[in-house]
């Protein structure tokens, strides 16, 4: 059982912070800008929690929308899942190699494995990609959006990391996760948005985006309305 009764302790006072073993190194370490990413990851997936729960499940006549409901249902049941899996993995990752203390769990090749199964079941339901995906929409798919690109931050840490310190400094199952989680994050969003009836918002190419004259024009139509309605 975990009791901390302090949190204020001035021993990182100086720029430093002990690792899982009990070593001390600069805050300025790749190895705990992993660590904070991790915890920036889990932070992300915070926001997700909060727009699941501010999901209107409710008609305008006080019937339950039954497919918010269930979708608000599978995203908080991933969540209580998944950022206890990201807090295990920043543990991890604040260990050094061989530094794993007796009887700590680690992630697992099962892990990875559920958030590919996963990702099957959703894609199930998803029409194909006809184009790329912009980050955006609601709050909820926004949210996983911005999970997703932390993830890669994240991933693109742990491979500096690896490249650095050598290939025992980040164990390979690592990399698989946390690449799999982006990926996760990606079809989640999509499902959301399928399930909740919200369009994506699409990339669209040069040439085939209507006017490129930017909101100029907008803003002066705008203005001379209201000096119109103003009687200007």
């Amino acid at each position: 059982m975990v009791r901390i009764t302090r949190v204020h302790t001035g021993t990182g006072d100086d720029g430093t912070t002990g690792l899982v073993d009990g070593s001390r190194r600069s805050k300025g370490d790749l190895r705990l800008e992993a660590v904070g990413q991790c915890d920036e990851v889990n932070a992300a997936f915070g926001s997700v929690r909060a727009a699941t729960l501010s999901l209107d499940g409710w008609h305008d006549d006080g019937g339950p929308r039954s497919n918010v409901r269930r979708t608000g249902q599978v995203v908080l049941a991933a969540l209580d899942r998944l950022q206890s899996e990201v807090f295990d993995l920043g543990a991890e990752v604040a260990t050094p190699p061989g530094g794993i203390p007796e009887g700590m769990m680690v992630l697992g090749q099962e892990h990875a494995d559920i958030l590919l199964e996963e990702m099957d079941e959703m894609l199930e339901e998803l029409p194909p990609l006809t184009s790329f995906i912009l980050p955006g929409g609601s709050p909820l798919i926004a949210s996983f959006h911005h999970v997703r690109v932390t993830v890669r931050r994240l991933e693109r840490t742990l491979v500096a990391l690896r490249e650095s310190e050598g290939e025992p400094a980040v164990r390979s199952l690592v990399l698989v996760y946390v690449n799999r989680l982006s990926d996760w994050c990606f079809v989640m969003g999509r499902w959301c948005a399928l399930r909740l009836g919200e369009d994506e918002v699409l990339w669209k190419p040069l040439g085939r985006r209507g006017s490129e004259d930017g909101i100029s024009g907008m803003l002066r139509l705008q203005r001379q309305h209201d000096d119109d309605v103003a009687g200007v």
